[in-house]
């Protein structure tokens, strides 16, 4: 397919040189979307119907043989060889059971080591004799060691997670999924399957996958094009509020943070921008040729409160203004007799006069000025906030020392949404098709608007675990969330059965849960891993970091990805003593190899990453690293839940009492 595609010559089918380079870059990325896949064979498993699809299913008719497999493969005739995993006639691959075999009389799966297949595993899904058991090559690739970026699950997706993935393009899903449940394996092949399913569409909104940091996407991004699909954008969302000229050089406190996080903060900006638009106070007079005309001023103002009534876009409505006024002139030239046409009106809309009344009226509007003033000026916060934000709300959203200009201007992250927001106001934000928001438990209203604004005429997949939970403005619940959104409507989905944390160690973090996130159901994993996880007391505090040095070099000894964890003050200290014993490590985000597979993790930047092995250092300074007790007792979740098939808790400090103290 790939040599079909390279062999292509469309120097007779292009007109020009344009059409010449854009099917030539289509062709081009069809090369390489078929680009080979290193230790991954082209099926995963196999499925004989008893008919065939569509068929009758009448007595003695013939079945039907399919091999399934990342992509479509066709041989040399066209004909196919392996079946798309979206595809309809794949789904019983994932969703047929003993009790509902879907006309499948067998499903087998293939197991494989470095790219060729080693063993096959056989479900007569018709066969009352054969007794139902859990699939070994199943547990046995969720189980495979993690070395490099995160992968596919398309070989192991569970039933209740592909109906997620298929679920249509048209509604918004809300997966609330605890650690190890696959939801954030669960949002991305989501994508995968809406583009199978809805390419055209697709092709023009576009999709885009918003993660908590550069680290966790850097981990995600080969799964979609491992999955052919290499046209998805993914961003944080720093990157999708970020303007030109602007960098992020200031940092909140919690308190002023939470406050500029509030969804209250919209209708302040909104206060403060309608607030330019003024009431005109004198006539207008529009010179054409040797003929004057005259707008009153009490129809300017008829013509601004209609304008303001619309509730439309603050630059819309600037726009619309002079093509008003302008219509307003032509009334009269007409009423003396002469014909203009919508020529004349767009050179009276352009004429000084009007160009001077609309700027006096309705003046432009700078975002980022506008919020400057709302953070520099007491008077003009209070103007717009008193009966929205308390003083005392007021008093911390004020920087201490005004700055003179946007540019000088040390601007927090959340002051960028709030510009957002402003910018919002004035001009439109483009829509996407498609929108996937990963660990979304940890946005603020404000970011959740930025975050709506991007798919208003689209739809969003929206993951997140509330119990990791770990800003201070962190989401309440998701019927809160999905209304900041703009998604109130929004199908909610749980994810129960966890498949990548071992029972022991699930088990474990989630004593943590009724302190973190009361009512909300822990997580039930699938698989039991005897000695997976051990928890280390420390008798002497100086000897901890020479313990966590020792628990890595052990761990390496085992196959996989080891993740050292560690409170973000003791980072510095750990990275020393590694060096020093000669244990070279990576930072989160860097791809890890057969070569060098440690990680050393601050705490903060633990959440969505995965570890064969993980070594937690102190937990008590995890939590006391935090602003509060419970939010401390979040992060210490997240970094309890990063293992896969062992962890090793070492402690100096007591544990926390919701971990049984000790």
């Amino acid at each position: 397919m790939r040599e079909d595609a390279e062999s292509l010559d469309i120097r007779d089918v292009t007109a020009n040189w344009v059409n010449a380079a854009v099917l030539q870059a289509q062709i081009d990325d069809r090369i390489k979307s078929l680009a080979d896949l290193a230790h991954t064979p082209l099926f995963f498993g196999r499925l004989d119907y008893l008919h065939a699809p569509g068929a009758e299913l009448a007595e003695g008719a013939d079945g039907e043989q399919f091999y399934i497999g990342r992509r479509h493969v066709h041989d040399a005739g066209g004909d196919p060889m392996v079946i798309d995993w979206r595809a309809p006639v794949s789904q019983p691959f994932y969703r047929a059971s003993r009790r509902d075999p879907q006309d499948v009389a067998l499903r087998r799966r293939f197991g494989y080591t470095g790219g060729e297949l080693t063993a096959y595993e056989d479900e007569h899904l018709t066969d009352p004799a054969e007794a139902g058991a859990v699939s070994r090559l199943l547990q046995r690739e969720i189980e495979r060691p993690r070395v490099g970026p995160m992968r596919d699950i398309v070989a192991t997706i569970q039933p209740e997670q592909d109906e997620i993935v298929r679920s249509g393009l048209s509604g918004s899903v809300c997966v609330q999924g605890g650690p190890g449940t696959g939801k954030t394996a669960v949002g991305l092949h989501r994508v995968a399957y809406l583009l199978y399913a809805h390419r055209d569409r697709l092709a023009r909104t576009g999709t885009l996958v918003i993660g908590p940091n550069r680290s966790f996407l850097h981990y995600i991004e080969q799964v979609l094009p491992a999955l052919g699909e290499l046209e998805v954008k993914q961003a944080t969302v720093e990157d999708l509020v970020a303007r030109d000229g602007l960098a992020v050089r200031g940092t909140d406190p919690a308190p002023t943070a939470v406050v500029k996080g509030d969804a209250r903060m919209a209708r302040v900006l909104r206060s403060a921008l309608d607030a330019h638009v003024t009431e005109p106070a004198e006539p207008l007079m529009v010179v054409r040729g040797s003929r004057r005309w005259r707008v009153p001023a009490y129809e300017l103002a008829e013509m601004t409160a209609e304008l303001r009534a619309r509730d439309i876009r603050y630059g819309a409505a600037r726009d619309a203004l002079p093509q008003r006024i302008a219509h307003a002139v032509l009334v009269r030239m007409e009423q003396a007799g002469e014909a203009p046409d919508d020529r004349v009106q767009d050179a009276v809309a352009r004429t000084p006069a009007v160009k001077a009344a609309v700027k006096e009226i309705w003046p432009p509007v700078d975002p980022a000025r506008l919020v400057l003033r709302l953070l520099s000026d007491p008077e003009f916060l209070a103007l717009h906030a008193d009966g929205v934000l308390t003083g005392d709300e007021q008093r911390l959203l004020l920087w201490p020392k005004p700055y003179r200009s946007v540019k000088s201007a040390q601007w927090s992250a959340a002051d960028l949404v709030l510009i957002d927001e402003a910018a919002d106001l004035v001009e439109r934000t483009p829509s996407l098709g498609h929108v996937v928001l990963d660990e979304a438990q940890d946005l603020s209203p404000m970011q959740y608007r930025a975050v709506g604004r991007r798919c208003t005429t689209g739809s969003a997949t929206v993951l997140g675990d509330l119990a990791q939970g770990t800003t201070p403005w962190a989401t309440r619940s998701w019927d809160e969330a999905l209304t900041h959104l703009g998604k109130p409507q929004a199908l909610l989905e749980e994810l129960t059965a966890g498949f990548r944390v071992p029972r022991e160690v699930i088990a474990y973090a989630s004593r943590l849960l009724p302190s973190i996130s009361p009512g909300l159901a822990p997580v039930s994993s699938v698989r039991e891993a005897p000695g997976s996880l051990e928890v280390t007391r420390v008798a002497e505090p100086t000897g901890l970091t020479e313990a966590a040095v020792d628990a890595c070099r052990a761990a390496l000894a085992h196959e996989g990805s080891i993740g050292l964890i560690a409170a973000d003050a003791r980072i510095p200290a750990l990275g020393e003593a590694l060096l020093a014993a000669d244990l070279p490590y990576l930072s989160p985000g860097e791809e890890t190899t057969a070569l060098s597979r440690l990680t050393l993790v601050p705490a903060s930047l633990a959440k969505g990453l995965e570890y064969d092995y993980v070594v937690l250092d102190e937990p008590a300074a995890i939590v006391a690293g935090e602003p509060d007790e419970r939010t401390g007792l979040r992060r210490l979740y997240v970094c309890l839940t990063r293992a896969v098939s062992g962890l090793r808790a070492l402690h100096a400090q007591p544990l926390p009492e919701a971990l049984g103290g000790a």
